[in-house]
């Protein structure tokens, strides 16, 4: 059996992004299925923590075990059921207009919450928060009606993530923050909240769920300003793995640049694949 790299020893939870680090688009990335396996086999708890919001974390379930990567619904903290169990702390069974997919429109169903699909001209001011997330099907329309809810109707705004694109087997294609930033634009209004990384809260939720000390723990990301932002502030070991959207001359830059940016962007260690964290 394999030994973890030095700067991983010890580590007793291994917390995955999934775009740009497990798989690319449907496409898995070579041997992964593996290299969790071999965590999994030194004890090690594996679990997701992702921004796209798209899908259920069933619908993940069922996408990972596609891959070869068996495991379970509680496996997964998605920003979609993290702004879920957020805004259900700020009101329960509240009305929400949803920029975004099948997997926050569920994830904020199976909280009670009503997701209103076309509200009338009248009904602006019931909606009580817009969300937006990742939205493939992204219209005009939506966009003007997340407007009137916000300007007319005094919906407060809140986001799953701001990322601006997102990893896909062949390159990269628009992320989240393309519709977050639409609706800041027309609306003149920033997010109160965004829930996702770089935010902390999944990570932190995870830590709690599981009882492992925050350095006891390990996020692997493809981002500074998501994944190992989010990691570093969460208190946990952060590591940049370079088969999503980051490239080495990016991390390069990043450390180039460390006296003048939020030093928090910089990962703990980096690697070119997965592989790398086995000796």
């Amino acid at each position: 059996m394999r030994e973890l790299v030095d700067d991983l020893k010890g580590i007793k939870l291994a917390i995955f992004d999934l775009d740009g680090v497990v798989y690319r688009g449907q496409t898995l990335i070579q041997n992964v299925d593996n290299i969790i396996q071999e965590l999994k086999e030194l004890s090690v708890k594996v679990v997701y923590n992702s921004n796209n919001s798209t899908i259920t974390r069933q619908m993940y379930v069922e996408r990972l075990n596609g891959l070869n990567i068996p495991s379970k619904f509680s496996d997964f903290y998605t920003s979609a059921s993290i702004t879920a169990m957020e805004i259900t702390k700020i009101k329960e069974n509240s009305k929400i207009f949803v920029i975004g997919e099948v997997g926050l429109r569920e994830e904020l169903k199976a909280m009670g919450h009503s997701v209103i699909k076309k509200p009338s001209k009248s009904s602006y001011s019931e909606i009580d928060f817009v969300i937006v997330g990742l939205d493939v099907h992204f219209t005009y329309n939506n966009l003007a009606i997340a407007q009137r809810c916000i300007l007319e109707g005094g919906a407060q705004f809140y986001a799953t993530n701001a990322d601006v694109t997102l990893p896909v087997s062949d390159g990269l294609m628009p992320g989240a923050g393309v519709m977050v930033n639409a609706v800041e634009t027309c609306t003149g209004k920033k997010p109160i909240k965004i829930f996702g990384k770089p935010q902390p809260h999944g990570i932190n939720m995870i830590l709690d769920d599981l009882k492992i000390p925050a350095n006891k723990a390990v996020i692997f990301g493809d981002r500074a300003e998501t994944d190992i932002l989010a990691g570093n502030h969460a208190g946990i070991i952060t590591a940049m793995v370079l088969t999503g959207v980051y490239t080495k001359e990016m991390v390069e830059e990043l450390e180039n640049k460390s006296k003048s940016i939020d030093i928090n962007l910089l990962p703990d260690s980096t690697f070119n694949t997965l592989n790398e964290i086995f000796k």
